[in-house]
C-alpha cells in the first residue's frame, strides 16, 4: 500500500467536515461520557458493592481511568496507519470499535449476578473504548485542520472540540432523563439504555465517514515508522505537546466528571446534577468554535494561555457558587467553567497539528495527545475524588490540583511555536 497525502487546499465543505470530524467524534465521546457518568452514579453500586459510597466512587473512577491506559497504544497504532495508509479507514475503524464496546457494556450482568467477572469484563470493555478513542481524536482533528482554508485552521480544527462537547451534551442529557426513572428501574435496566443508544447512534457516524474521499499518495512518505521520525526530528515538540495534553485533560476531566460527584455530595439530586452538566456542555459546544476562530485572529498561544488562567481562577470560585444552592448562581458557575474550558480545547487540535509536518502528523499528535490524556485525564477524576475525601469534603485540594495542571498547560504552550499565521504547506518544516 502507498502512503497518504492530505490535500493542501480544502476538498470538502465545512458542513461535510463537521459531519465527519465533529459529529463522528460526538458519537464517540457520547459513549465515553456515559461511561464516566455511570462511573459516578451507577457503577459503584452495581459493580463495586460493599464499599462506602465515596470509596466505591473512587474505585469506579479508577476503572474509568483504566481506559486511558489503552489510549496511547491506540494513538500509536492508529496514528501509524493513518499516516502511512488511510485516515478514512482509521476513522471508520475507531468508531466501529467504540460503538461495539459501548453496546456490550450495556449488556453486562452486575456483580450480584456474575461475581468478580462482572467488573473484570467492565474494565476490559473500557480498555477497548480507550484503544479506539486513542485513534479517534487525531484523525478527526486532522480532517478539519488539513481541509481548512488558509487562516481558518483554528475554526475548522475546533469542529472536533465541538464534537467532544456535543457528545458530552448528548450523554449528560440522556442520563438526566434516565435519572427521572424510579431507582429500582434505573439500576436494573434504565442505565443500560444509554449504552445501547450509543452503540446504535454510531451507525449514523459510520455513514458519514464512509463518504470521505480516499487520500492521494504522498510524494515523500516516511521510509520507516512515522512516529520514530517525529521523535527523531521533533523531540522538543513531542514533549511539550504531551505537557499540553496532560494539563488540558486534567482540568477538563476534573471540570466535567468530578463536578458530578461534587454536586451530589452537596445534596443536589442526580437529575439536577445532570442538568447542570447539560447546561455546561451546551455552553462548551458554542464556545469551542468561538475560541478556535479567535485563535486564527489573535494567535493560539494567547487564547490558550489567557483562557486557562481565567479558568483556574473561576474554578476556585466554582465551589462556593455551587455550595450557595442559588439556582442562577450555580448555572452561572457551570457556564463560566465551560466557556473557559473551551479556550484551550478549541485551539488545541490546530495548535498541536501545526507543530508537525504532514507525513508524521497523525502519529505525532495522536501519540502525544493520548499520552498526555492517559497521564492527566486517566487519573484526574480518581485523584480529585481521593483529595476531596482525604480533606473531609473540602474542595481546596481539588482546586490546587487543577491549578497545577493549568500551570503545566500554560508553560508547555509557551514553549511551542506560534503557528496560526504559517501557511498550511509550510507547517512543521522548521523546529
Amino acid at each position: 500500500m502507498t502512503a497518504i497525502q492530505t490535500p493542501a487546499q480544502p476538498v470538502m465543505s465545512a458542513r461535510r467536515i463537521f459531519m465527519i470530524a465533529g459529529f463522528g467524534t460526538a458519537l464517540e465521546f457520547y459513549d465515553f461520557t456515559v461511561y464516566g457518568l455511570a462511573a459516578a452514579l451507577i457503577f459503584p453500586k452495581l459493580f463495586f458493592p460493599g464499599f462506602d459510597p465515596l470509596v466505591g466512587t473512587i474505585i469506579a473512577f479508577a476503572a474509568f481511568g483504566s481506559g486511558f491506559l489503552a489510549r496511547p497504544l491506540g494513538g500509536i497504532v492508529f496514528g501509524h496507519f493513518g499516516d502511512k495508509y488511510s485516515r478514512r479507514t482509521v476513522l471508520i475503524t475507531t468508531l466501529s470499535i467504540m460503538g461495539a464496546s459501548t453496546f456490550l457494556i450495556g449488556c453486562l450482568p452486575s456483580y450480584q449476578t456474575l461475581g468478580v467477572a462482572a467488573p473484570i469484563l467492565l474494565v476490559l470493555l473500557r480498555l477497548l473504548q480507550g484503544f479506539s478513542a486513542g485513534g479517534e481524536w487525531g484523525g478527526a482533528s486532522l480532517t478539519g485542520v488539513e481541509n481548512a482554508p488558509e487562516k481558518r485552521r483554528g475554526l475548522y480544527g475546533s469542529f472536533t472540540s465541538m464534537g467532544i462537547g456535543l457528545g458530552s451534551l448528548l450523554g449528560s442529557g440522556v442520563f438526566a432523563l434516565l435519572t427521572l426513572l424510579p431507582q429500582d428501574l434505573l439500576f436494573s435496566y434504565g442505565w443500560r439504555v444509554a449504552f445501547w443508544l450509543g452503540g446504535a447512534l454510531v451507525i449514523v457516524g459510520l455513514f458519514a465517514r464512509r463518504s470521505m474521499p480516499e487520500e492521494k499518495p504522498s510524494a515523500a512518505p516516511t521510509q520507516g515508522a512515522p512516529l520514530v521520525e517525529a521523535l527523531r526530528k521533533h523531540p522538543r515538540q513531542i514533549l511539550l505537546a504531551i505537557g499540553v495534553a496532560y494539563g488540558y485533560n486534567t482540568i477538563a476531566y476534573i471540570g466535567s466528571i468530578f463536578t458530578v460527584t461534587y454536586a451530589e455530595q452537596r445534596d443536589y439530586s442526580p437529575t439536577i446534577s445532570m442538568l447542570f452538566q447539560v447546561i455546561g456542555a451546551a455552553v462548551f459546544v458554542i464556545s469551542a468554535p468561538v475560541m478556535g476562530a479567535l485563535s486564527d485572529r489573535y494567535g493560539r498561544k494567547r487564547i490558550v494561555g489567557w483562557g486557562t488562567a481565567i479558568y483556574t481562577g473561576i474554578f476556585f470560585l466554582f465551589f462556593p457558587m455551587v455550595d450557595a444552592h442559588i439556582g442562577w448562581l450555580v448555572v452561572l458557575a457551570y457556564a463560566l467553567l465551560n466557556i473557559f474550558m473551551a479556550a484551550p480545547q478549541g485551539c488545541i487540535p490546530a495548535f498541536l497539528s501545526e507543530q508537525f509536518p504532514r507525513k508524521t502528523r497523525m502519529s505525532a499528535i495522536s501519540t502525544t495527545y493520548q499520552t498526555g490524556a492517559a497521564l492527566g485525564g486517566g487519573t484526574a477524576a480518581t485523584a480529585a475524588a481521593a483529595l476531596f475525601a482525604a480533606m473531609g469534603g473540602n474542595p481546596l485540594g481539588v482546586g490546587l490540583y487543577s491549578a497545577f495542571a493549568a500551570l503545566v498547560l500554560v508553560l508547555c504552550t509557551a514553549g511551542l511555536r506560534e503557528t496560526s499565521k504559517i501557511r498550511t504547506g509550510d507547517l512543521g518544516l522548521k523546529n
